[in-house]
């Protein structure tokens, strides 16, 4: 039998339309802004109108670091969504919207899979309502605003060796990491070095999700620092006169996207800053108006425990005021054998020996998670090339390690194939209180924040600063950020900054190589190892196999 693909199980999906599938979680039709007959954007009269409804509980849905085995972290969140549904449950879907970078490259798309998925899924994929270009745009126009001031006289002093803000680009193009501007004749600018990042990796990405409000968004924007002038003081995005017009192309990427999955539980996608090298949450209106919508939130967080995770807790909910009630820890038996050592064309041979050896990767992850605070239910990925002896002894070390477990067959039953893992997050729910902390305090230095990461997350034995960090670090400090959290940069393929290190090493040393500060978003960057902030194209990418035919009909997506 041939297995559908994810994009042709979608396309032959029947969908509600999105007015009739906010109907039933009590938003009326004049409460949404339609972008076709199944997306929607939702008002902020209505968001408005809600904010005296009690809250619902906070599902988190996270994983172990990612493997080319795969782990099915969104399959799993859209997956527990419908079985809440089967249940009788309102529960509500909260994620981030899709890169175009990862659709064209390796990755691919980011709308879950088989019967576990958000749709319209090419739409989601591709353009969706054009929050990402709205970003894009925004971040563009401040960089044309700065270069511009400095064309015509540059009135703040602006030193264009200090030049810190870049622009952005939703794709991934290696070639437009260190670029010269400006080359050309006296009137076409100063010739500077310039720089671009992935736009989910833009700054205006993170402030887009961490902003309230319009009044919060404007405000964060105005404190971004683009520059600094001769006497090395900041230039910010409010000194350059760019807030209005920055704030004018995001009015409409502030308010949150409502679709639905497969079997039409309502999903607000919003927002889609990376895990590995942003703080990987959906924004924070789009989580707290879900909160005021439904009983039951499942969002999730990038990437593994270990960047998305600890961001969501560290950096959101310190941000928001949120306090998650549970926890569910992806992983899947493929992913522990090829921490274990197992080469990817041998993961569906049963191997016990490998398992045990790569389930380290799942023991801490698990460890991290109760340093939080918050219940943990480990939900198995089920794959057919699973065994009863593998299902077994990865039960058995969870409920060792004071973890519920279930398995999940969302990928191939939907949320029918979910119902076992949502009984077991209600239960979870039921019995356990979340008594959720941060990792760290306001207080503590940048330095100690890294250094707290670095061995309580991620199992470094030290942190090693290039001279540049140090440098950044000590006038981050003098500038008054010292009490900002901390955005890691770090590979998300292992639980250090080599992705080569599988498994859970320990004892190893963290490289920092640079730490600036966003100060809009409210958080200081540490890029560790090699990790890139705009990345390339593999030798063979997605592209190559995605098209459309005479119809309009696209494949290859997946």
């Amino acid at each position: 039998m041939t297995l559908k693909t994810d994009i042709e199980i979608a396309q032959e999906a029947v969908l509600e339309n999105i007015v009739d599938v906010a109907a039933r979680i009590g938003i009326d039709a004049d409460d949404l802004e339609l972008y076709g007959r199944y997306k929607a954007k939702i008002s902020d009269e209505y968001i408005e109108r809600i904010q005296d409804n009690p809250e619902g509980k906070l599902i988190l849905v996270t994983a172990i670091n990612p493997t080319p085995a795969g782990e099915g972290k969104t399959t799993t969140s859209v997956g527990l969504g419908q079985a809440f549904g089967k249940l009788g449950k309102k529960a509500v879907i909260a994620l981030r919207e899709p890169s175009l970078g990862p659709c064209f490259g390796i990755k691919g798309g980011a709308a879950g899979g088989g019967y576990a998925q958000v749709v319209p899924m090419e739409d989601l994929n591709l353009h969706f309502t054009g929050d990402f270009h709205a970003i894009t745009a925004a971040n563009n126009l401040l960089a044309a605003l700065l270069d511009n001031h400095m064309q015509q006289g540059n009135e703040l002093r602006i030193d264009p060796r200090q030049v810190v803000w870049k622009r952005c680009l939703d794709m991934n193009d290696r070639a437009l990491r260190n670029v010269v501007i400006g080359l050309g004749g006296r009137t076409d600018g100063v010739v500077r070095e310039e720089h671009f990042v992935i736009t989910v990796a833009s700054e205006i990405m993170a402030i887009l999700c961490l902003a309230t409000d319009m009044q919060d968004l404007k405000a964060r924007l105005g404190r971004i620092i683009v520059a600094y002038n001769d006497e090395g003081e900041p230039v910010t995005a409010a000194d350059l006169n760019a807030v209005g017009s920055m704030a004018a192309l995001l009015k409409d990427a502030m308010k949150p996207n409502l679709i639905q999955t497969l079997e039409h539980t309502p999903a607000l996608v919003h927002g889609g800053p990376f895990a590995n090298i942003a703080h990987g949450c959906n924004s924070i209106r789009a989580t707290k108006t879900a909160l005021k919508m439904a009983d039951y939130v499942i969002t999730e967080a990038g990437f593994g425990a270990d960047l998305g995770a600890e961001k969501f807790f560290d950096i959101k909910c310190r941000k928001a005021g949120l306090k998650p009630d549970a926890v569910v820890l992806v992983a899947t038996v493929r992913a522990l054998k090829y921490n274990g050592g197992v080469p990817k064309a041998e993961l569906a041979a049963e191997n016990m020996a490998a398992l045990q050896a790569g389930i380290v990767n799942l023991e801490k992850h698990i460890e991290n998670l109760h340093k939080y605070g918050v219940p943990v239910v480990v939900a198995l990925n089920s794959f057919v090339t699973d065994t009863e002896a593998e299902i077994a002894y990865v039960r058995k070390f969870c409920e060792d390690r004071g973890c519920e477990f279930a398995l999940s067959e969302v990928w191939e039953k939907g949320g029918e194939g979910g119902i076992p893992l949502a009984e077991k997050v209600l239960e979870t729910l039921e019995k356990k209180e979340s008594h959720f902390r941060l990792l760290y305090g306001d207080d503590m230095s940048l330095e100690d924040k890294i250094h707290t990461i670095a061995a309580e997350i991620y199992g470094a034995g030290g942190v090693s600063y290039s001279s540049a960090a140090k440098r950044q670090l000590k006038k981050l400090e003098e500038m008054g950020f010292g009490n900002l959290p901390v955005c890691m940069a770090k590979t998300q393929y292992s639980l250090s900054d080599d992705p080569a290190l599988l498994g859970r090493p320990v004892g190893f040393v963290m490289n920092v190589r640079e730490v600036y500060v966003s100060a809009g978003a409210g958080f200081v960057v540490a890029l560790t190892g090699t990790v890139m902030t705009m990345p390339g194209l593999p030798k063979k990418p997605a592209a190559f196999g995605i098209d459309v035919n005479e119809d309009g009909v696209i494949t290859g997506l997946f």
